[in-house]
């Protein structure tokens, strides 16, 4: 599996993955109503590295890496990841965070640090933790999950 920076051009390969996945509002604190647009600009944005997973010319997967915080918190990476229906179960998930760690410590990042993982999330979470990712705190009941009401979410950490 490839994993490249993402272009401009990458976009309509992109949507369809991110697109899915922020209108079912299970995974992402994100506005299920937003646009395309919006979410694009969202993912793509200039304060982030976004790449794309490719396998035989298809984009499986995009994620994007960026500091978690600013000032003393920039030596915090933070990433985003989502995968395509069709590639779940494939490796894209684990390839794509392998690389974010990797190029996380390159760039000079000292840790990384996912926010707000959703617990109803378990193929995530199973993926983090099998990654070296500690749950290193629980945010009760602050996520609204569309099918199971009010769940907890998680923040999630590794040293690099």
């Amino acid at each position: 599996m490839l994993i490249r920076p993402a272009t401009a051009a990458d976009a309509p390969a992109i949507w369809p993955i991110i697109g899915p996945t922020i209108r079912a509002g299970e995974t992402y604190a994100l506005d299920p109503a937003m646009s395309e647009a919006e979410a694009l600009a969202y993912w793509l944005g200039a304060d982030k590295e976004t790449f794309v997973a490719e396998e035989d010319g298809a984009i499986l997967g995009t994620y994007y890496l960026r500091a978690n915080q600013a000032g003393g918190g920039a030596h915090v990476a933070n990433c985003g990841y989502m995968t395509a229906a069709a590639a779940v179960g494939r490796g894209a998930a684990r390839a794509m965070c392998r690389h974010s760690l990797d190029h996380a410590r390159a760039r000079g990042f000292r840790a990384m640090q996912f926010n707000f993982v959703v617990s109803t999330n378990e193929r995530a979470v199973k993926l983090w933790e099998s990654e070296g990712f500690a749950i290193v705190g629980r945010l009760p009941a602050a996520f609204a999950h569309p099918a199971r009401g009010l769940v907890d979410a998680l923040v999630m950490f590794r040293a690099l």
